[in-house]
């Protein structure tokens, strides 16, 4: 998946709705989900703070960052593990 926006959303005549950000980050993975939050956050980055798209934008920056959390495989050793000598 590419950082790349596609050149609709991005067109100054065609405004941004909530659903294109759902749209975006709706279907993502722990994988790409940085890749998505960071297209999300190029494409509110000039609206005001208040507008609903902003909004939905940030809410969905937050779990994307959250969700790529857990991406790979997972380090250390979980409660109750026995460790290795």
């Amino acid at each position: 998946m590419s950082e790349a926006e596609r050149p609709d959303r991005l067109a100054s005549e065609r405004r941004i709705t909530v659903e294109d950000i759902r749209a975006l980050a709706g279907p993502a993975t722990p994988h790409f989900a940085l890749q998505i939050r960071n297209r999300i956050r190029r494409l509110i980055e000039r609206l005001p703070a208040d507008d609903p798209v902003r909004i939905e934008g940030e809410r969905q920056i937050v779990r994307l960052t959250e969700l790529a959390q857990h991406s790979g495989e997972p380090r250390g050793l979980g409660p109750g593990t026995p460790a290795a000598h």
